[in-house]
């Protein structure tokens, strides 16, 4: 479980619902791979970096679909 209020890009992109609620990880990834475009990527903190990674590799096998 993350909580989203942890990670600044990640609770902007949760903006309709308690960023302090602890999301699984596979609606982590989702979220993130479902509005990438709305990420300031120039943002990303590293501790942030870090989880995105982590999700890629697990959920996405290496690879975020973005468009």
């Amino acid at each position: 479980m993350i909580v989203p209020a942890d990670y600044p890009e990640l609770s902007l992109l949760v903006w309709n619902r308690d960023a302090k609620r602890p999301i699984p990880a596979s609606e982590v990834f989702a979220l993130y791979e479902r509005n990438w475009r709305y990420v300031n990527k120039a943002g990303i903190q590293p501790g942030e970096a870090a989880l995105i990674q982590r999700l890629t590799d697990h959920f996405g096998q290496g690879r975020m679909l973005t468009r």
